[in-house]
């Protein structure tokens, strides 16, 4: 699996105004674990919601007789490859 690294630009400002609220000694260690950590949090909430969608609807699915994958890669690859699903940019309505 691969790692991917994104990069967060933030002022000076800005990064006073974590370092008000985050313990940090100036190193920014505080402030990286505090970004990886709503990362996290939101990488975690978007499972929960595909795997409780998806599980419905795979169960749902009277075509689909395979089991339902408990890992979760193999349980995303399989709904990425569905022909009915749609990423959120292709489920947005458009204006």
């Amino acid at each position: 699996m691969a790692n991917h690294i994104k990069i967060v630009s933030i002022t000076d400002v800005q990064q006073k105004l974590l370092w008000d609220t985050i313990v940090d000694d100036g190193d920014n260690v505080g402030v990286d674990a505090w970004i990886q950590s709503q990362v996290d949090e939101k990488i975690a909430g978007c499972w929960k919601r595909m795997r409780t969608q998806w599980t419905v609807n795979l169960m749902n699915d009277a075509s689909y007789t395979d089991e339902i994958p408990s890992n979760q890669a193999a349980f995303v690859a399989l709904v990425l490859a569905r022909n009915e699903y749609k990423d959120r940019l292709a489920s947005e309505p458009t204006i």
